[in-house]
């Protein structure tokens, strides 16, 4: 296996061939059956959607096992989040746009017409703004490094367009098998694999835009779309009707790209974390005043504590409480109140930076979102009863490995969670889909998947924000694991076991059993 190992999200990467004298690390099997899961169809087309870190790995891992894949991005060139532009994405609807919606609402051709079907359209500025919303311009600002080693986003999103061209799938390498400009609009499933729909929208050179339909099918679908796509705005009681009454004023932090146009204005930013917190302290550098409002944290399980955020800000910056409401907008937006919960009132406020992170959320795959089961709501595990991947958008459900989707294993979700090594994560993943889809590694039954998927919830302490949180202590410690029955007749091994050497353990166990190369063990630090 050809291993990058990034620390954060920087890569160093390091291909490797095993030695024959390497002796493997062997796993406990994680299934009470001993009958693995049986796939309804065999696997050889695999659809990936997008082309950033995860879904560029991806299909250098498929293609190499011999896969035949396809990948879309609705950008124009690959780099997924690191792709840097001055536009803007459009305004964060506030209140929060439905979850089905996300950051776009699909759109399909007229019904009943032929595919590939098309439609061009005189260019103007809705056409510009229809564009601008097919390719979703990513949440990044001009100043903003990776986190460790600090290195450009320019620089990162070069090495990722130069892996790209390594593997023959950047934007002008004229592969037939890398669509851009084409966003995937919907996926279902069909009786014997994915029906996927995609649309293509590109400037002509008769000064037009052309959108072109198209559906294709596969043996199996990786979703690589990232998690940062649909903003989540909070549901402050008034913000919306600030919105109304002072336009401009409020804009979530992805649409946010240099401090200047905030000099000598006091800006509220709502949020600490990664992006409310760095966008505060550049702010301060040119504002007047910056207020940072934050909630208490009261999570028990892992998580990036509110206080590592904390301890960034600098001492000019005003730190607040969390905001109660809104109180009725005044003439201008500077001379309206806004009441915190501890009763404090506060104005003078000029601007409004939403560093309220995103929601999870897949519009091309409506069937799988119900909003009816809010955080904890669940469904029978029942013939006719579809298992939900999203139900309020603060996490995703119904994945093994937070991976397979664990109704039909051949839909697989890369790099959804955060806290973790996002290079190496995708290379353990894609492989080890590479193997169990080529029936080349053990893959537990139904059952047993939703075996340890009870358990991660259980462990996790429940559903909501950080559901997907990995952080070192699961990423690299004691997570992975399956529980002791003694006296039972099936005896599953009891362990906890880091998920990246959970992956080593498996895949390498698979090797001798089935052929195919074994992977490196990981680095002493692992």
């Amino acid at each position: 296996m050809k291993q990058i190992l990034f620390v954060a999200a920087v890569a160093a990467s390091a291909a490797s061939v095993v030695a024959a004298q390497q002796q493997p690390l062997t796993y406990p099997c994680t299934t009470t059956n001993p009958d693995s899961y049986k796939f309804k169809w065999p696997v050889k087309r695999v659809a990936v959607i997008g082309t950033g870190v995860g879904g560029l790995i991806a299909y250098r891992e498929l293609t190499e096992n011999g896969y035949d894949v396809d990948i879309y991005e609705r950008d124009n060139v690959p780099s997924g989040n690191w792709h840097y532009t001055e536009e803007t994405p459009v305004d964060a609807p506030i209140p929060n746009a439905p979850i089905a919606v996300g950051d776009f609402v699909p759109s399909l051709p007229p019904q009943g017409v032929e595919l590939p079907y098309t439609e061009e359209y005189k260019e103007g500025y809705v056409t510009e703004q229809y564009r601008r919303v097919h390719r979703g311009p990513k949440p990044i600002w001009a100043s903003l490094k990776s986190n460790a080693p600090a290195l450009p986003h320019a620089k990162l999103a070069r090495y990722i367009r130069a892996f790209a061209t390594w593997h023959g799938v950047n934007a002008n390498d004229g592969n037939p098998h890398a669509f851009y400009n084409t966003r995937v609009e919907h996926v279902e499933r069909t009786e014997t694999g994915w029906s996927l729909l995609s649309k293509e929208l590109v400037k002509t050179e008769f000064n037009t835009t052309r959108a072109t339909w198209n559906r294709r099918h596969y043996d199996a679908v990786i979703v690589a779309t990232g998690r940062y796509n649909a903003p989540n705005v909070p549901a402050i009681d008034g913000l919306d009707q600030w919105n109304v009454h002072f336009p401009d004023k409020i804009t979530h932090s992805r649409a946010y790209r240099r401090p200047e146009g905030l000099k000598d204005q006091t800006v509220l930013v709502i949020g600490a974390a990664t992006s409310g917190g760095e966008i505060a302290r550049e702010v301060i550098q040119h504002a007047k005043q910056v207020y940072v409002s934050v909630r208490a944290d009261r999570f028990r399980g892992p998580h990036f504590p509110l206080a590592d955020h904390l301890r960034r800000l600098p001492p000019n910056i005003t730190l607040i409480g969390e905001i109660k409401s809104f109180k009725n907008p005044g003439s201008g937006i500077e001379t309206s109140e806004i009441q915190l919960v501890n009763g404090t009132v506060i104005s003078g406020v000029d601007h409004i930076i939403l560093g309220t992170g995103y929601r999870y959320t897949y519009p091309f795959l409506p069937q799988y979102i119900n909003s009816t089961l809010g955080t904890n709501g669940t469904l029978p595990r029942e013939e006719g009863f579809t298992q939900p991947l999203i139900t309020d958008g603060t996490h995703i459900r119904s994945l093994y490995l937070d991976a397979f989707y664990i109704p039909d294993p051949t839909l697989l979700f890369i790099n959804a969670n955060f806290g973790m090594q996002s290079f190496t994560y995708a290379e353990f993943v894609s492989l080890a889909a590479a193997k169990v889809w080529a029936g080349k590694a053990d893959f537990p039954n139904t059952a047993a998947l939703w075996e340890w998927y009870d358990k991660a919830v259980k462990d996790r302490l429940g559903y909501g924000g950080r559901f997907q949180f990995y952080g070192a202590e699961r990423t690299q410690g004691q997570y992975y694991y399956n529980h002791v029955e003694p006296h039972s007749d099936n005896w599953p091994l009891t362990f906890w076991i880091a998920a990246l050497r959970f992956f080593v353990g498996w895949l390498n166990d698979a090797a001798p059993k089935y052929g195919g190369r074994q992977i490196d063990n990981l680095p002493a630090e692992y």
